[in-house]
């Protein structure tokens, strides 16, 4: 019981937070905000995977969350909704209460065959060279996007607000949000267990060393391949969620400056430190709220906090640490298997 006390606490937390939001007492905006939070989560953690645990270089995460963004809503709008492209639903709308989660994870596994356009170069090449193909697939697909008139091209694919609507027409909750929170403590909780598995810990010896780690039986390419498909799977599963809290999307919102604010959260959090990712997404998504007023000015604000956290602490808050090392108590709430 006691091993699970972490994962009764946050169902706890989600189940208040749904019914404070179910009876309005938070605002609309504060309810986005909480959204985008769970969602940067998610990117933080999965991309820390491969810059912190793996110890490679990627900087294309927003090429692998467009892919899971644009799959999902072309899902949800073809089957769910009448588009003058892809004509009459396929299945009743009210269908879609139940089917989300799974275009959802549809949108993830295609993100995951994204990546393996990076897991097999990866084999060959590292640090500097690695960073350059991940840009690379990150401009592939945004041009790729941008030529298929079909959806939107560079104007932008919209319809998933329809299909949201049509949930709410079933059950009136916040779905959005209600997957947003399954999505985010599922990432947290499956990074968790693989990072910390025997297995996992194959990945942070590639980082320590490859050459001595397939000396010891790590099979690297097999781990590589997990790594990057785990990691843009769970991008793209963020992106879908993106996408339908919007209701639209466009080949602009994934430039490199998405991927850059991805990087950000996990160096501000702490390379290999999963607490750290969580704990900068929370800090990094509420700062910048914090400075919306200032509008574009807010981008010369937040680079220069960013070079004062490098200067002063260049590891990140947590450095490669989580929080049950800086906090023991906390073990009793996060402890796996074998520390139980």
């Amino acid at each position: 019981m006691q091993r699970y006390l972490g994962l009764w606490l946050y169902l706890a937390f989600s189940l208040v937070l749904l019914g404070i939001c179910q009876a309005r007492w938070l605002t609309p905006y504060v309810q986005l905000v909480i959204m985008f939070i769970g969602i940067n989560i998610i990117l933080s953690s999965s991309l820390n995977l491969i810059n912190g645990y793996m110890g490679e270089f990627s900087c294309g995460h927003a090429g692998f969350m467009a892919v899971g963004a644009y799959v999902a809503s072309i899902l949800n709008v073809w089957l769910f909704t009448s588009h003058k492209v892809f004509g009459p639903p396929i299945l009743t709308p009210s269908a879609a209460v139940y089917l989300f989660p799974v275009t959802l994870v549809a949108g993830g596994l295609a993100a995951a065959l994204a990546g393996l356009l990076v897991a097999f170069p990866s084999f060959r090449t590292r640090g500097d060279y690695l960073a350059i193909i991940t840009l690379a697939v990150n401009y592939i697909v945004k041009s790729s996007v941008e030529n298929i008139q079909a959806i939107g091209g560079a104007r932008g694919f919209m319809g998933m607000r329809k299909v949201i609507e049509e949930m709410e027409a079933v059950w009136r909750i916040p779905w959005v949000l209600l997957w947003v929170l399954v999505f985010t403590g599922l990432t947290v909780w499956i990074l968790h267990r693989f990072v910390s598995s025997s297995y996992g810990k194959g990945i942070v010896a590639i980082r320590d060393d490859e050459i001595a780690a397939e000396i010891m039986g790590v099979d690297t390419r097999r781990m590589k391949l997990v790594a990057f498909m785990l990691s843009s799977g769970l991008a793209g599963i963020a992106g879908g969620l993106f996408a339908h809290i919007l209701g639209y999307i466009n080949p602009g919102t994934f430039t490199i400056m998405k991927s850059t604010e991805v990087m950000v959260m996990v160096y501000l959090g702490g390379m290999g430190s999963l607490s750290g990712s969580v704990l900068s997404a929370v800090v990094f998504t509420v700062i910048l709220e914090l400075l919306r007023p200032l509008q574009v000015i807010k981008w010369v604000v937040i680079p220069l906090l960013l070079i004062l956290l490098m200067l002063l602490r260049p590891e990140g808050i947590l450095g490669n640490r989580e929080l049950t090392d800086v906090f023991p108590k906390l073990r009793r709430w996060f402890a796996t298997e074998k520390e139980a």
